[in-house]
């Protein structure tokens, strides 16, 4: 940037000094500020039983099935083949969880339910000590 001194005329030259604050203010926040990567919940995906395993029956699985009633009404649960009442059974998982090793639950539920219901047995099923909780879709119980 030249200095000139006497005429006392318009100045066509462009003061860049503010121009250049403002980009380093920029350049040290957007330095400042690292990107934040999303965190949700980690998935396991169940995958299908291979074609060529002879089906080995497994006592050890525990599958909780929600079921909605006919009307609208409250739904059903079952542990299992047991049914149980929604009061019960975070207990229930409580009991069953106690003395095992892997803590593996399974979730179905039918198709018309709402997924708030099947979330309250996801968050009964935490309380209840169960680290890894699995969703049966139709697709994974026909084999797909």
């Amino acid at each position: 940037m030249a200095f000139s001194s006497g005429t006392g005329g318009l100045n066509s030259d462009i003061n860049v000094t503010p121009m250049i604050d403002i980009l380093l203010v920029l350049l040290i926040t957007f330095m400042a500020i690292t990107p934040v990567s999303p965190k949700g919940l980690d998935a396991l995906v169940p995958q299908p039983p291979k074609k060529n395993t002879p089906d080995q029956p497994n006592d050890r699985t525990i599958v909780v099935s929600v079921t909605s009633r006919p009307g609208g009404g409250l739904p059903g649960y079952k542990i299992n083949q047991d049914d149980v009442a929604l009061a019960d059974l975070e207990p229930r998982l409580t009991t069953i969880f106690a003395t095992r090793a892997e803590k593996v639950m399974f979730i179905k539920g039918d198709a018309n339910l709402n997924y708030a219901q099947v979330a309250q047995v996801i968050d009964l099923g935490h309380q209840a000590g169960v680290d890894n909780i699995g969703l049966i879709t139709p697709k994974v119980e026909a084999g797909q």
